[in-house]
């Protein structure tokens, strides 16, 4: 019976880590189409509280790159009035995909987020 519950759990882990996985992919995807980024927030939000509590660290990264990055984005939206803009714009896209990428190599090692409570990387 132990081993029915060991290969429960290892199904709830495949499964948040996928669920995991495919929100960042979502995030990559709204530099170009912008909406996916509010969907991989809706769920980080809905899978958060059932996740093993490693994989708990990566959706609480997932919200906060949706938050943090919302805010440099409307940041940058206002200032390309003064020129600064654009590069505050260019750096929200490099910070997002660095984001995505070290949280991709840490979900692929089955580690959770060192400190997801990060403003930068």
């Amino acid at each position: 019976m132990t081993d029915q519950v060991v290969e429960t759990n290892e199904k709830q882990d495949a499964s948040a880590k996928n669920g995991a996985k495919i929100n960042y992919v979502l995030y990559l995807a709204s530099i170009i189409l912008g909406i996916t980024g509010l969907i991989a927030l809706i769920m980080a939000y809905v899978n958060k509280k059932d996740a093993p509590e490693w994989v708990q660290t990566h959706y609480q990264f997932q919200i906060r790159t949706f938050w943090i990055g919302l805010l440099y984005a409307v940041i940058g939206g206002i200032l390309t009035f003064v020129g600064i803009g654009l590069l505050i714009l260019l750096f929200y896209v490099v910070w997002l995909i660095v984001r995505c990428v070290k949280g991709l190599k840490a979900l692929d090692k089955n580690e959770p987020i060192e400190n997801p409570t990060s403003w930068m990387f």
